[in-house]
């Protein structure tokens, strides 16, 4: 799994022009799903996000959690995190977890959220999506599972 997190101070997700998710301070987070990726990966990769500290205390220093500020969650669906550019002009997404799988896994991922954040938005599973975000630093941060844990 991989997941690329950006702090927001907002950020939105629009489908066919409608706002289906927004949130103020948090995190946009985008979430790339591979073929092998389950749940016991998806809620280590959970657990990384929420407990993640990049929000500055009081001496600016990078010390204070999701929790910590109140934050919200923007969870968005986006396979292209495993586009594989080694060949050719043209990605190809072979690595990327086909829909039948990977959706279920992403709606799950913002179940276990939701548990313990109290406001997640979301964007929509395999939709055009326009995201719009203003990102606070800025500061975003990769997390791949193989590199993190070997899975």
């Amino acid at each position: 799994m991989r997941i690329l997190i950006q702090r927001v101070t907002s950020a939105q997700v629009e489908v066919d022009g409608q706002v289906i998710g927004k949130i103020g301070k948090g995190y946009l987070v985008l979430i790339g799903i591979k073929e092998t990726d389950n749940e016991q990966i998806a809620d280590r990769m959970i657990k990384k996000i929420i407990d993640l500290r990049i929000f500055e205390d009081e001496e600016g220093k990078t010390n204070r959690s999701l929790a910590d500020v109140d934050g919200e969650l923007l969870l968005v669906s986006q396979f292209t995190l495993y586009a594989d550019c080694k060949k050719g002009n043209r990605p190809s997404f072979i690595h990327a977890g086909k829909p039948d799988m990977a959706e279920p896994l992403y709606e799950y991922m913002i179940k276990e959220c939701k548990k313990r954040v109290e406001h997640v938005a979301t964007g929509q599973f395999g939709a055009d999506m326009k995201v719009s975000l203003l990102n606070d630093g800025p500061f975003t941060v990769w997390m791949d599972s193989e590199e993190m844990w070997g899975e």
